[in-house]
């Protein structure tokens, strides 16, 4: 189960931080967002072992994933953030690392939505 949280709105420039806390550990844990009409996009993904990560060509440099292994939750900090940012935020999750990480369909335990909004 994961529970996702720290959506808000924020301007152009700004910072939010999303919180997602999982009830144990799992292979990998990942950040996709849907913005309004549009498909959902892969944003950032870490391998809960090691602390790898992937990012989407279009917040790398500005978002940074990570864990905090005694509390069992994925962090996503967002910085410089762009009214393209604007869009639910879902975290998933899977047992095992894929190549295929940036799939949703790869994601077998998703969050609730929390939504991000930026304002310009």
């Amino acid at each position: 189960q994961l529970q996702a949280s720290g959506g808000g709105l924020a301007q152009a420039g700004g910072s939010l931080r999303l919180s997602c806390a999982a009830s144990s550990r799992t292979g990998v844990m990942g950040w996709f967002r849907q913005a309004p009409g549009k498909e959902r996009e892969f944003v950032a993904v870490i391998r809960w072992g090691d602390g790898n990560t992937r990012y989407a060509d279009s917040v790398k440099g500005r978002f940074t994933i990570s864990r905090d292994i005694a509390k069992v939750t994925v962090y996503l900090q967002m910085n410089s953030l762009k009214p393209e940012d604007t869009a639910v935020y879902y975290c998933a999750a899977r047992p095992i690392y894929s190549v295929r990480y940036y799939d949703s369909e790869q994601y077998n335990i998703w969050g609730q939505g929390t939504l991000v909004t930026v304002s310009s």
